[in-house]
Formats: C-alpha cells, sequence, structure tokens
C-alpha cells in the first residue's frame, strides 16, 4: 500500500522518502537519511556511550564491518512534522538531563538546517549506563588484538 500525503510548503511524504517540491523540481530525502543526521549529531555530544539499537542493527555493523550511524534512531514523519526517537547508552557519572537536553538540541538543529524539514519532537530514551572505565576499555581491546 502507498503511503502519501502532502502539507503546505510542498513537502509531501511517500513511501519513506520526504519529497520537497518546488515548481518543476523535487528532491527526495529518505528517511534513513534524517536518521543518519540525527545519528551524528547524537555521535557528538559528550556523555553518549553508545547508540541502542537492538540485535538487527549489531548484526548489520559486524557483517558489512561499517558504523551504523542510523543505530538507535527511529523516525516519522507525518504531513507537517517529523519525530524522531533517540535511543542512548550513557557513561557513568554524566547527568542524564544535561545530555538528553543536549541531544534534542543538536538533533533539532542539524535535522532543521540539512533538510529543511520541522522537528516537532525528539525524545531521548536511555536504555543503558555505560560502567565501564577507559582503562578497562582500552585492556579489553589490546586483549583482543593479541
Amino acid at each position: 500500500m502507498e503511503k502519501e500525503s502532502e502539507n503546505k510548503e510542498g513537502t509531501m511524504v511517500k513511501d519513506g522518502e520526504i519529497i520537497l517540491q518546488s515548481e518543476n523540481n523535487e528532491i527526495k530525502i529518505a528517511d534513513d537519511v534524517v536518521a543518519v543526521i540525527a545519528g551524528v549529531a547524537v555521535s557528538e555530544v559528550s556523555g553518549v556511550a553508545e547508540m541502542a539499537g537492538g540485535f538487527a542493527g549489531g548484526i548489520t555493523e559486524v557483517l558489512s564491518g561499517k558504523k551504523n550511524l542510523a543505530k538507535g534512531i527511529k523516525v516519522e514523519v507525518g504531513e507537517k512534522d517529523t519525530k524522531i526517537d533517540v535511543n542512548i547508552i550513557v557513561e557513568y557519572g554524566i547527568r542524564i538531563p544535561d545530555v538528553a537536553y543536549e541531544i534534542q538540541n543538536r538533533v533539532k538543529k542539524a535535522v532543521e538546517t540539512m533538510t529543511g524539514l520541522n522537528v516537532v519532537e525528539v525524545n531521548v530514551h536511555i536504555q543503558g549506563v555505560n560502567t565501564e572505565t577507559k582503562e578497562e576499555i582500552e585492556e579489553i581491546i589490546t586483549e583482543e588484538n593479541k
């Protein structure tokens, strides 16, 4: 079934793609592109240990050898607005409300600036706390590389 809707600004959502229309031109932006933009913005926030994306996202990273920048990001585009859900694991000792507020601001600014879409919600879901210290992580990496 083909999902199609249009708003006043000439933005249309069709089959998971955002289509920005002007007189005779159109620009298509896939939902996954919005998710990657949001993922990059989240990765730049201090206090975020990693994205929490579930089993499928982890398998994709392992098989492809590439970091999945959309991991842990869910994007919903409606007729006039965009809603983004972010799932993260935070570093131990970090003040969670500060990290969440920074994520909301950066994601909103990045997506609106790069796509021209209106972001009405950025929901941050804390899925866990990373309690490993940098020394423990370096030790694990060293042992794995032997």
